[in-house]
């Protein structure tokens, strides 16, 4: 069966920093496409990052761009992602997911992630 997990959420004043992590089991995504996604309270779920295996290209939203990077540790089959600079805006369940494919041009597309973690509450206070 295949999981993911993420962790290490929690409550952070703006402008601090916390590290997501991912760990997947059950099969290996070395060869996928990872990414982050996140969904604040009434809204939709919207794409935040994504690391391609493949062309080892490394895509961010614009919202996060230059704040938050995304990485793996492809032995451990794991996939994090660092959040600075925090923001109040920035709250939100973080999901991290696989991608169907190896390499892609549209990672914000979310119907080719076929497998999903839980989510970790991430709350960013003023």
């Amino acid at each position: 069966q295949v999981q993911l997990v993420e962790s290490g959420g929690g409550l952070v004043q703006a402008g601090g920093s916390l590290r997501l992590s991912c760990a997947a089991s059950g099969r290996t995504f070395r060869k996928n496409v990872m990414g982050w996604f996140r969904q604040a309270p009434g809204k939709e779920r919207e794409f935040v990052a994504a690391f391609s295996w493949w062309d080892g290209l490394t895509y961010y939203a614009d919202s996060v761009k230059g704040r938050f990077t995304s990485s793996r540790n492809n032995a451990k089959n794991m996939l994090y992602l660092q959040m600075n600079s925090l923001k109040p805006e920035d709250t939100a369940v973080y999901y991290c997911a696989g991608n169907r494919y190896d390499s892609t041009s549209t990672p914000e597309r979310m119907a080719d992630y076929t497998y999903w973690g839980q989510g970790t509450q991430v709350t960013v206070s003023t």
